[in-house]
């Protein structure tokens, strides 16, 4: 059985300036909200670090590089 989990599109403002949108999924929860929330507190911390997706590439996200974060749900950010 497949369960199925909750994905967000993040658009990170870095702090040098530059923005990039990521994809981040959670496989414990089909939440969405819980999703944004784990998020929020991870990046907020000084040593958080989110495993995260730009198409097939893998990305590491440290909150400590994050100027700025929009959330979607669902697609791109538009």
């Amino acid at each position: 059985r497949v369960r199925p989990m909750a994905e967000v599109v993040l658009r990170v403002r870095l702090t040098g300036g530059d923005q990039m949108d990521v994809t981040y999924e959670d496989p414990d929860t089909d939440d969405t909200d819980e999703v944004i929330e784990h998020v929020i507190s991870t990046l907020a911390q000084d040593s958080g670090v989110l495993r995260t997706r730009h198409g097939d590439r893998l990305v590491a996200l440290y909150g400590r590089g994050a100027a700025a974060v929009e959330v979607a749900p669902r697609g791109a950010v538009l």
